[in-house]
């Protein structure tokens, strides 16, 4: 089993998995200030007011503050810092147009974040405790107004994404417990269950419009095509499952893989399926071909418990070893190594709305980000010879290139002239 099968759940027992039951609370409003004021936005005293250039509040504005005595200007980061938790997270998500990031944990507790590159930047906005269990997806609408939450208890929480107030909730939406979470539109969404349960949502109507159990195992990921019309879920059955949506009804499963499929996404503009496993795997299937796989490639991972794609070429894989590696699909290619939660599993990853970061949740309670500007323009040639070599490309500097530290190439660099002038000189020695 993955995230999604028994790891989380030894996990949720062993941190309690017990949410607090109670309201949202709001941490960064006041005086009328909208919740997504930027983080380094005008406070109540050492202002410049904006009537007559004139100091407000009690301390001395920067335009008449002793030189020797300011405060030094916060350092710009290459990516925001990490975001800790009391427990682990268990699911991420970015918001679609701001520089906002939610996160659910094990105790079914939600935060939601801003985040910055500047030094100290990052502030939590609110937090809600109204999960009773663990929270295990989270997902933003596409107009970033309502946060989606599923949970272990079996419920369906959206709040007020500004304020962080419930609006509407789905007690019993499901009769195991909740897994899995896509928003399909403004008014559908698609959750399934721990016991392979499907369920198509209408907000209009406030209730379930599809109901089907074709797997029988627990949900793992879905996905769905740009004509949102084939809504497709990944199972711990080995099947990957095609439902049409617009006329509600099952179509067909995959042929079963070996061990559990863990997640779904679509790649080269949707010709291309790719699904995660749990045996290190990446099954390819054709769009259109779903009956059985077009292609597999052995990431040399132990598992692949989560996907996200970042190009229509590219995408990134977390794993249980801690390290997100970024993958290229046809040709299929490891590229690198974009950067990893030492020895804990990786529960989820996220793309920025800008696309220039990568959010990622593990065992380690944090919340990490990593800067993947540099895949946009990677082009893997066909033809070129693979490099056999154990230790991964690191592609950021925070990355450490596998187990090994960034600088690693550096040394061995360094290395190797002198191992070639030590050879030279034998050489000499020789003749």
């Amino acid at each position: 089993m993955t995230r999604t099968g028994s790891r989380i759940r030894e996990r949720e027992a062993a941190g309690g998995g017990q949410g607090t039951g109670g309201c949202s609370r709001l941490l960064a409003q006041s005086n009328g200030r909208k919740l997504f004021s930027p983080p380094f936005g005008a406070g109540k005293g050492g202002n410049v007011s904006g009537a007559g250039g004139s100091c407000g509040g009690g301390g001395r504005c920067r335009a008449h503050a002793d030189p020797e005595q300011e405060e030094p200007e916060p350092r710009l980061r290459e990516t925001p810092e990490d975001i800790s938790f009391e427990a682990a997270a268990n699911t991420i998500a970015f918001h679609p147009s701001q520089d906002i990031l939610a996160a659910g944990d094990v105790d079914g507790d939600v935060y939601v974040y801003s985040y910055s590159c500047l030094e100290g930047g990052n502030r939590e906005l609110w937090s809600s405790g109204h999960h009773l269990k663990s929270c295990r997806e989270v997902s933003f609408s596409h107009d970033g107004h309502k946060l989606f939450t599923v949970s272990k208890d079996k419920s369906i929480h959206i709040l007020n994404v500004e304020e962080g107030r419930l609006v509407t909730r789905f007690s019993k939406a499901h009769s195991s417990a909740l897994n899995s979470l896509l928003v399909i539109d403004e008014h559908l969404f698609a959750t399934g269950d721990d016991g392979g349960m499907l369920k198509v949502w209408d907000l209009r109507k406030g209730t379930a419009i599809m109901e089907m159990q074709q797997h029988e195992e627990y949900i793992s990921g879905m996905a769905i095509d740009e004509n949102k019309k084939l809504l497709l879920t990944t199972s711990g059955d080995g099947t990957m499952g095609v439902f049409n949506i617009k006329r509600r009804r099952f179509e067909l499963l995959s042929e079963p893989q070996s061990g559990d499929l863990t997640s779904v996404v679509l790649m080269k503009r949707g010709k291309k399926v790719a699904c995660g496993s749990s045996e290190g795997t990446i099954y390819l299937f054709n769009w259109d071909g779903f009956g059985a796989t077009s292609d597999r490639f052995a990431v040399k991972a132990e598992s692949i418990d989560c996907m996200v794609p970042v190009t229509e070429n590219v995408l990134c894989t977390g794993s249980i070893d801690g390290v997100i590696r970024a993958v290229n699909i046809l040709p299929n290619r490891v590229i690198g190594s974009v950067g990893q939660h030492l020895g804990e599993p990786i529960e989820q990853l996220a793309k920025s709305h800008t696309g220039q970061l990568l959010a990622s949740c593990g065992h380690d309670q944090k919340v990490k980000f990593w800067d993947i500007s540099s895949l946009c323009s990677v082009v893997v040639d066909d033809y070129r010879k693979r490099k056999k070599s154990g230790q991964l490309k690191a592609l950021s500097s925070k990355a450490l290139g596998g187990r090994e530290d960034f600088f690693a190439d550096l040394r061995e660099e360094a290395k190797a002239p002198k191992e070639e002038q030590e050879k030279e000189s034998d050489s000499d020695d020789s003749d």
